[in-house]
């Protein structure tokens, strides 16, 4: 079965949002057009609680993009975004979501970031996606979203770790750093997911 999985197409990660990916609603036409060609489609949510540790606003002294150390492991302090139950938690209004049949929220944890779609950081927790999906007969995986070299790389990298074949759809997609994201494909490359574009699904 082909799946598409569609990460974190959410309004705080559009432009005027409070952690804006460049162009990253220039992906949304590209998302409506090419969801129909797939026997499933599925969707993250990143759904954080407002007392998120991954907030610089929640650590005295810190600021935006500092890094600091949580369980062992690296984290990027970030502006507030996705808080739950917030305009900026919602799926961009001109998204089609008709066709999805499920939505996995992630990042729900207080004590840990999520960037994955399949797990937190620490893979600790499991979101239960790789079950739905093997569950569901998915064989190829198609994944777009955003931020590419965040939220999109890791759900890949976790993706094919679970053993799926992963494809992933560039003009569906925008990085937050264009120049890391660089060295992030040929690390996919490498694995031998594929990188294509809508047209070639």
């Amino acid at each position: 079965m082909k799946t598409l999985l569609i990460i974190d197409v959410q309004n705080d990660f559009m432009p005027g949002g409070s952690l804006a990916i460049p162009n990253g609603d220039k992906i949304v036409s590209v998302i409506n057009t090419m969801q129909y060609k797939f026997d499933l489609v599925v969707a993250s949510q990143d759904w954080h609680p407002k007392d998120h540790v991954s907030f610089a606003s929640n650590h005295s002294g810190k600021k935006t993009f500092d890094e600091i150390e949580i369980q062992g492991k690296p984290q990027t302090l970030w502006p507030d975004h996705c808080v739950q139950g917030t305009e900026g938690a919602e799926f961009h209004s001109d998204l089609d979501t008709k066709p999805w049949e499920a939505i996995f929220r992630k990042g729900t944890d207080k004590t840990i970031d999520s960037y994955s779609a399949f797990y937190d950081n620490g893979h600790l927790k499991s979101t239960g996606l790789a079950g739905y999906l093997k569950e569901k007969g998915t064989s190829q995986l198609f994944l777009c979203g955003l931020a590419a070299d965040i939220c999109v790389y890791f759900s890949i990298y976790d993706a094919f770790k679970e053993g799926f074949a992963c494809f992933y759809v560039e003009d569906a997609s925008q990085p937050l750093d264009v120049e890391n994201f660089k060295d992030l494909k040929q690390e996919m490359i490498k694995l031998g997911i594929q990188i294509i574009s809508s047209e070639e699904i």
